[in-house]
Protein backbone atom coordinates (compact mmCIF):
# COMPACT_ATOMS: atom_id res chain seq x y z
CA UNK A 1 0.00 0.00 0.00
CA UNK A 2 1.21 3.49 -0.81
CA UNK A 3 0.86 5.81 2.16
CA UNK A 4 -0.22 9.43 2.13
CA UNK A 5 1.57 11.08 5.03
CA UNK A 6 -0.25 13.95 6.75
CA UNK A 7 1.63 14.08 10.07
CA UNK A 8 4.79 16.15 9.61
CA UNK A 9 4.05 17.84 12.94
CA UNK A 10 4.93 14.53 14.59
CA UNK A 11 8.03 13.85 12.51
CA UNK A 12 9.37 14.32 9.01
CA UNK A 13 11.04 11.95 6.58
CA UNK A 14 14.81 12.15 6.52
CA UNK A 15 15.88 14.17 3.49
CA UNK A 16 17.99 12.20 0.99
CA UNK A 17 20.62 14.96 0.89
CA UNK A 18 20.79 14.94 4.67
CA UNK A 19 21.29 11.17 4.77
CA UNK A 20 24.04 11.43 2.16
CA UNK A 21 25.79 14.09 4.23
CA UNK A 22 25.63 11.92 7.35
CA UNK A 23 26.90 8.67 5.84
CA UNK A 24 30.70 9.30 5.98
CA UNK A 25 30.48 9.95 9.73
CA UNK A 26 28.99 6.52 10.31
CA UNK A 27 31.62 4.66 8.31
CA UNK A 28 34.89 6.46 7.54
CA UNK A 29 34.94 9.66 9.60
CA UNK A 30 34.10 7.91 12.87
CA UNK A 31 36.54 9.75 15.14
CA UNK A 32 35.57 11.05 18.57
CA UNK A 33 35.17 14.83 18.26
CA UNK A 34 37.15 15.29 21.48
CA UNK A 35 40.21 13.40 20.21
CA UNK A 36 43.25 15.40 19.08
CA UNK A 37 44.38 13.23 16.14
CA UNK A 38 43.22 13.91 12.58
CA UNK A 39 40.23 11.57 12.63
CA UNK A 40 38.98 13.29 15.75
CA UNK A 41 39.71 16.76 14.38
CA UNK A 42 37.69 15.94 11.27
CA UNK A 43 34.71 15.11 13.46
CA UNK A 44 35.23 18.28 15.50
CA UNK A 45 35.31 20.38 12.34
CA UNK A 46 32.08 18.76 11.18
CA UNK A 47 30.39 19.52 14.51
CA UNK A 48 31.47 23.14 14.43
CA UNK A 49 30.39 23.56 10.80
CA UNK A 50 26.92 22.31 11.75
CA UNK A 51 26.88 24.68 14.72
CA UNK A 52 27.63 27.58 12.40
CA UNK A 53 24.80 26.61 10.04
CA UNK A 54 22.29 26.44 12.89
CA UNK A 55 23.43 29.76 14.32
CA UNK A 56 23.18 31.43 10.91
CA UNK A 57 19.62 30.17 10.43
CA UNK A 58 18.35 32.03 13.51
CA UNK A 59 20.85 34.95 13.45
CA UNK A 60 22.75 33.74 16.50
CA UNK A 61 26.44 33.21 17.17
CA UNK A 62 27.90 29.68 16.99
CA UNK A 63 29.06 29.81 20.60
CA UNK A 64 25.41 30.35 21.62
CA UNK A 65 24.34 26.95 20.20
CA UNK A 66 24.42 23.81 22.35
CA UNK A 67 23.62 20.38 20.93
CA UNK A 68 21.11 18.20 22.79
CA UNK A 69 19.14 15.01 22.16
CA UNK A 70 16.09 16.96 20.95
CA UNK A 71 13.40 19.45 21.83
CA UNK A 72 12.49 17.87 25.16
CA UNK A 73 16.02 18.05 26.51
CA UNK A 74 16.42 21.58 25.17
CA UNK A 75 13.22 22.73 26.92
CA UNK A 76 14.21 21.06 30.19
CA UNK A 77 17.72 22.45 30.08
CA UNK A 78 16.61 25.99 29.29
CA UNK A 79 13.80 26.25 31.84
CA UNK A 80 15.38 24.39 34.73
CA UNK A 81 18.86 25.67 33.98
CA UNK A 82 17.83 29.33 34.02
CA UNK A 83 15.43 28.88 36.95
CA UNK A 84 18.08 27.24 39.15
CA UNK A 85 20.82 29.65 38.20
CA UNK A 86 18.78 32.80 38.90
CA UNK A 87 16.62 31.62 41.82
CA UNK A 88 18.29 34.17 44.10
CA UNK A 89 16.82 36.87 41.88
CA UNK A 90 13.31 35.39 41.99
CA UNK A 91 11.25 32.21 41.80
CA UNK A 92 8.37 33.14 39.48
CA UNK A 93 7.92 31.72 35.98
CA UNK A 94 5.25 32.57 33.40
CA UNK A 95 4.12 30.14 30.71
CA UNK A 96 0.91 29.33 28.82
CA UNK A 97 -1.63 26.56 29.29
CA UNK A 98 -1.06 25.15 25.78
CA UNK A 99 2.67 24.49 25.97
CA UNK A 100 4.27 21.18 25.01
CA UNK A 101 4.47 18.66 27.91
CA UNK A 102 8.25 19.17 27.95
CA UNK A 103 7.54 22.70 29.20
CA UNK A 104 4.43 22.08 31.29
CA UNK A 105 5.78 19.04 33.12
CA UNK A 106 9.06 20.82 33.79
CA UNK A 107 7.17 23.75 35.29
CA UNK A 108 5.04 21.38 37.40
CA UNK A 109 8.22 19.81 38.76
CA UNK A 110 9.67 23.23 39.56
CA UNK A 111 6.51 24.09 41.51
CA UNK A 112 7.22 21.10 43.75
CA UNK A 113 10.68 22.55 44.34
CA UNK A 114 9.40 25.91 45.57
CA UNK A 115 9.04 27.86 42.33
CA UNK A 116 5.82 29.72 41.52
CA UNK A 117 4.38 29.30 38.02
CA UNK A 118 1.61 31.30 36.33
CA UNK A 119 -0.14 29.51 33.46
CA UNK A 120 -1.83 32.15 31.31
CA UNK A 121 -4.88 31.47 29.15
CA UNK A 122 -5.18 31.74 25.38
CA UNK A 123 -8.09 32.97 23.29
CA UNK A 124 -10.31 30.83 21.05
CA UNK A 125 -7.58 30.82 18.40
CA UNK A 126 -4.86 29.70 20.78
CA UNK A 127 -3.12 33.08 21.06
CA UNK A 128 -2.02 34.54 24.39
CA UNK A 129 -3.25 37.94 25.52
CA UNK A 130 -0.33 40.34 25.90
CA UNK A 131 -2.15 42.36 28.56
CA UNK A 132 -2.65 39.20 30.63
CA UNK A 133 1.05 38.50 30.24
CA UNK A 134 1.95 41.99 31.48
CA UNK A 135 -0.42 41.68 34.46
CA UNK A 136 1.15 38.34 35.42
CA UNK A 137 4.62 39.84 35.86
CA UNK A 138 5.86 40.18 39.42
CA UNK A 139 9.02 41.52 41.03
CA UNK A 140 10.08 37.87 41.43
CA UNK A 141 9.50 36.90 37.78
CA UNK A 142 12.73 35.54 36.28
CA UNK A 143 11.53 33.64 33.19
CA UNK A 144 8.82 33.71 30.53
CA UNK A 145 8.48 30.57 28.38
CA UNK A 146 5.99 30.75 25.51
CA UNK A 147 6.07 28.42 22.51
CA UNK A 148 6.71 30.00 19.12
CA UNK A 149 4.04 27.92 17.36
CA UNK A 150 1.65 25.36 18.78
CA UNK A 151 2.38 21.74 17.86
CA UNK A 152 -1.30 20.85 17.36
CA UNK A 153 -3.29 23.82 16.06
CA UNK A 154 -0.27 25.57 14.54
CA UNK A 155 -1.01 28.99 16.04
CA UNK A 156 1.95 31.37 15.93
CA UNK A 157 2.35 33.53 19.01
CA UNK A 158 3.34 37.26 18.96
CA UNK A 159 6.92 36.33 19.80
CA UNK A 160 8.51 39.69 19.02
CA UNK A 161 6.04 41.48 21.29
CA UNK A 162 6.58 38.94 24.08
CA UNK A 163 10.33 39.39 23.75
CA UNK A 164 9.94 43.15 24.02
CA UNK A 165 7.85 42.83 27.20
CA UNK A 166 10.40 40.46 28.73
CA UNK A 167 13.31 42.75 27.87
CA UNK A 168 11.57 45.85 29.26
CA UNK A 169 11.03 44.03 32.55
CA UNK A 170 14.51 42.45 32.73
CA UNK A 171 13.07 38.93 32.46
CA UNK A 172 14.61 36.08 30.49
CA UNK A 173 12.54 34.84 27.56
CA UNK A 174 12.63 31.23 26.36
CA UNK A 175 10.60 29.91 23.43
CA UNK A 176 9.95 26.32 22.46
CA UNK A 177 10.43 26.66 18.70
CA UNK A 178 10.44 22.98 17.82
CA UNK A 179 7.54 23.37 15.39
CA UNK A 180 8.65 26.73 14.04
CA UNK A 181 12.30 26.22 13.15
CA UNK A 182 12.59 25.23 9.50
CA UNK A 183 9.11 26.52 8.65
CA UNK A 184 9.26 30.25 9.32
CA UNK A 185 11.95 32.91 9.58
CA UNK A 186 13.35 33.42 13.07
CA UNK A 187 15.71 36.18 14.19
CA UNK A 188 16.62 35.81 17.87
CA UNK A 189 18.16 39.27 18.03
CA UNK A 190 15.27 41.12 16.41
CA UNK A 191 12.74 39.15 18.47
CA UNK A 192 14.60 39.60 21.79
CA UNK A 193 14.73 35.83 22.35
CA UNK A 194 17.13 34.78 25.12
CA UNK A 195 16.74 31.03 24.71
CA UNK A 196 15.26 28.82 21.99
CA UNK A 197 14.68 25.07 21.59
CA UNK A 198 14.69 23.13 18.33
CA UNK A 199 14.68 19.53 17.09
CA UNK A 200 16.09 18.26 13.78
CA UNK A 201 13.42 15.68 13.00
CA UNK A 202 10.82 18.43 12.55
CA UNK A 203 12.62 19.78 9.47
CA UNK A 204 13.68 16.61 7.62
CA UNK A 205 16.70 15.90 9.80
CA UNK A 206 17.46 12.83 11.95
CA UNK A 207 15.70 11.95 15.19
CA UNK A 208 17.52 12.11 18.49
CA UNK A 209 19.33 15.38 17.89
CA UNK A 210 18.35 18.93 18.77
CA UNK A 211 19.86 22.21 19.78
CA UNK A 212 19.43 24.89 22.39
CA UNK A 213 20.22 28.54 21.77
CA UNK A 214 21.16 30.55 24.85
CA UNK A 215 22.14 34.18 24.44
CA UNK A 216 25.70 34.96 25.45
CA UNK A 217 25.92 36.40 28.93
CA UNK A 218 23.09 34.23 30.24
CA UNK A 219 24.28 31.43 32.46
CA UNK A 220 22.39 28.21 33.09
CA UNK A 221 23.02 25.18 35.23
CA UNK A 222 23.94 21.95 33.46
CA UNK A 223 22.02 18.74 33.98
CA UNK A 224 24.45 16.25 32.45
CA UNK A 225 27.62 15.73 34.46
CA UNK A 226 30.66 14.04 33.04
CA UNK A 227 32.98 15.29 30.32
CA UNK A 228 33.70 18.76 29.01
CA UNK A 229 31.55 18.61 25.88
CA UNK A 230 29.34 21.51 24.72
CA UNK A 231 31.34 24.12 26.60
CA UNK A 232 31.04 22.03 29.76
CA UNK A 233 27.24 22.31 29.69
CA UNK A 234 26.20 18.94 28.22
CA UNK A 235 28.50 16.00 28.90
CA UNK A 236 28.62 13.01 26.58
CA UNK A 237 30.35 12.02 23.36
CA UNK A 238 28.92 14.04 20.47
CA UNK A 239 26.60 12.25 18.05
CA UNK A 240 28.56 13.48 15.05
CA UNK A 241 26.46 11.91 12.24
CA UNK A 242 23.24 13.33 13.70
CA UNK A 243 24.80 16.75 14.31
CA UNK A 244 26.03 16.83 10.71
CA UNK A 245 22.54 15.84 9.56
CA UNK A 246 20.92 18.58 11.59
CA UNK A 247 23.27 21.16 10.11
CA UNK A 248 22.51 20.04 6.57
CA UNK A 249 18.76 19.89 7.21
CA UNK A 250 18.55 23.43 8.55
CA UNK A 251 20.73 24.68 5.70
CA UNK A 252 18.30 23.17 3.17
CA UNK A 253 15.25 24.45 5.06
CA UNK A 254 16.37 28.07 4.96
CA UNK A 255 17.91 28.06 1.49
CA UNK A 256 14.65 28.93 -0.34
CA UNK A 257 12.37 29.44 2.65
CA UNK A 258 10.10 32.11 1.16
CA UNK A 259 9.48 30.14 -2.04
CA UNK A 260 8.86 26.92 -0.10
CA UNK A 261 6.59 28.65 2.42
CA UNK A 262 4.47 30.19 -0.33
CA UNK A 263 4.00 26.80 -1.99
CA UNK A 264 3.09 25.05 1.28
CA UNK A 265 0.60 27.78 2.22
CA UNK A 266 -1.11 27.43 -1.15
CA UNK A 267 -1.46 23.68 -0.65
CA UNK A 268 -2.75 24.17 2.91
CA UNK A 269 -5.33 26.76 1.91
CA UNK A 270 -6.50 24.63 -1.02
CA UNK A 271 -6.92 21.64 1.28
CA UNK A 272 -8.88 23.65 3.86
CA UNK A 273 -11.18 25.11 1.19
CA UNK A 274 -11.89 21.68 -0.27
CA UNK A 275 -12.72 20.24 3.15
CA UNK A 276 -15.03 23.14 3.97
CA UNK A 277 -16.77 22.94 0.59
CA UNK A 278 -17.27 19.19 0.49
CA UNK A 279 -17.73 18.09 4.10
CA UNK A 280 -20.49 19.41 6.39
CA UNK A 281 -20.12 20.26 10.08
CA UNK A 282 -16.44 21.14 10.06
CA UNK A 283 -14.56 23.70 12.13
CA UNK A 284 -11.06 25.02 11.48
CA UNK A 285 -9.17 25.21 14.76
CA UNK A 286 -6.63 27.95 15.43
CA UNK A 287 -6.09 31.27 13.71
CA UNK A 288 -6.59 30.96 9.95
CA UNK A 289 -3.76 33.39 9.16
CA UNK A 290 -1.38 33.31 12.16
CA UNK A 291 -0.54 29.66 11.79
CA UNK A 292 2.29 27.51 10.52
CA UNK A 293 2.29 27.26 6.72
CA UNK A 294 1.93 23.48 6.71
CA UNK A 295 -0.63 23.13 9.50
CA UNK A 296 -4.34 22.44 9.31
CA UNK A 297 -6.32 21.33 12.35
CA UNK A 298 -9.96 20.47 11.75
CA UNK A 299 -12.82 19.28 13.97
CA UNK A 300 -15.64 17.19 12.54
CA UNK A 301 -18.93 17.24 14.45
CA UNK A 302 -20.57 13.89 15.25
CA UNK A 303 -17.31 12.04 14.48
CA UNK A 304 -15.12 10.26 17.06
CA UNK A 305 -11.46 11.08 16.46
CA UNK A 306 -9.85 7.68 17.02
CA UNK A 307 -12.38 5.91 14.78
CA UNK A 308 -11.77 8.44 12.02
CA UNK A 309 -8.00 7.96 12.24
CA UNK A 310 -8.30 4.17 12.11
CA UNK A 311 -10.49 4.38 9.01
CA UNK A 312 -8.06 6.77 7.36
CA UNK A 313 -5.21 4.39 8.22
CA UNK A 314 -7.04 1.54 6.47
CA UNK A 315 -7.03 3.71 3.35
CA UNK A 316 -3.30 4.43 3.70
CA UNK A 317 -3.65 7.96 5.09
CA UNK A 318 -1.48 8.87 8.10
CA UNK A 319 -2.98 11.60 10.27
CA UNK A 320 -3.36 12.36 13.96
CA UNK A 321 -5.89 13.86 16.35
CA UNK A 322 -3.27 15.42 18.61
CA UNK A 323 0.36 15.53 19.61
CA UNK A 324 2.30 12.29 19.30
CA UNK A 325 3.97 13.16 22.61
CA UNK A 326 0.62 12.88 24.45
CA UNK A 327 -0.55 9.74 22.66
CA UNK A 328 -1.51 6.80 24.87
CA UNK A 329 0.74 4.61 22.75
CA UNK A 330 3.94 6.41 23.88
Amino acid sequence: MNYIYFDNAATTKLDDEVFKEMMPYFINEYGNASSIYKLGRNSRNAVETAREKIAEAINAEPREIYFTSGGTESDNTAIRGIAYNYKKKGNHIITSKIEHPAVLQTCKQLEKEGFEVTYIDVDEYGIIDLESLKKSIKETTILISIMFANNEIGTIQPIKEIGKIAKENNIYFHTDSVQAVGSIKIDVKEMNIDSLSMSAHKFYGPKGIGALYVKKGINFQKFMNGGHQEKNKRAGTENVPAIVGMGKAIEIAYKDLEKHTKHIKELRDYYIREVQDKIPYVKINGDIDKRLPGNSNISFRFIEGEGLLLNLDLKGICASSGSACTSRFT
